[in-house]
């Protein structure tokens, strides 16, 4: 499968948004992975709609819009309205009867819809969800704040999930050069980076790097 780089949103200079997204699209990243934290369900907030709408004015590409928050199903028309061409829902916040008529709103909306899974939630959870999600990401990482390390034991999961599960599977959190060789090979296609690409000083070497995965 075809390897995909997201910038992940967090790790950018909020004073300077405009200028460091066109800088990472420039670089040739393939979309912008856009946190959203609320506070309760992650001990963190970030944006809401309405920066996510100034994103869209800023950037074609596409916008993945990872609803790390307490009640998503309340805000998916609102982010949707906003600009999202992508919406993730972490499997702990929802039920399956949810993320089915989840899913079948989106599509009604040619929206993509994934579902996420934290480093100690079990495969198995969204096992019943595969045939309905158009992309399941494995955080590596705690949901909450950028910069963590990259936790290792999320391997088996991604190794088992592919094993069982043919469409684009991507990793969160802590990824860099060398952890992302660990999970392409496990069988990850989609790589979502924060501080690895916003904190280059040449982020189009870096993106390259990867792609050469």
């Amino acid at each position: 499968m075809k390897l995909k780089i997201g910038a992940s949103i967090l790790a950018a200079d909020f004073a300077n948004l405009s200028s460091q997204i066109r800088r990472i699209e420039a670089a040739g990243v393939d979309c912008f992975h856009i946190d959203i934290m609320d506070g309760h369900f992650v001990p963190n907030i970030t944006i809401g709609p309405a920066v996510l709408s100034n994103i869209r004015s800023i950037t074609r590409l596409p916008l993945d819009v990872h609803l790390m928050i307490e009640r998503p199903l309340d805000w998916v028309n609102r982010f949707i309205d906003a600009g999202a061409d992508m919406i993730t829902l972490h499997t702990e916040t929802v039920s399956h009867a949810q993320c089915l008529r989840c899913a079948r709103r989106l599509k009604s909306r040619g929206i993509r819809f994934g579902i996420s899974l934290n480093p100690d939630t079990p495969l198995a959870r969204i096992q019943g969800l595969l045939n309905t999600v158009d992309f399941v990401l494995v955080m590596s990482v705690y949901p909450g704040f950028g910069g963590q390390r990259f936790i290792s034991g999320v391997l088996p999961k991604i190794k088992a999930l592919r094993k069982v599960y043919k469409g684009d599977i991507a990793v969160d959190g802590g990824i860099n050069a060398s952890t992302a060789k660990r999970v392409v090979r496990a069988g990850a296609n989609i790589l979502d980076c924060g501080t690895y690409i916003f904190g280059s000083p040449c982020p189009k070497k870096v993106i390259r790097q990867l792609r050469d995965l």
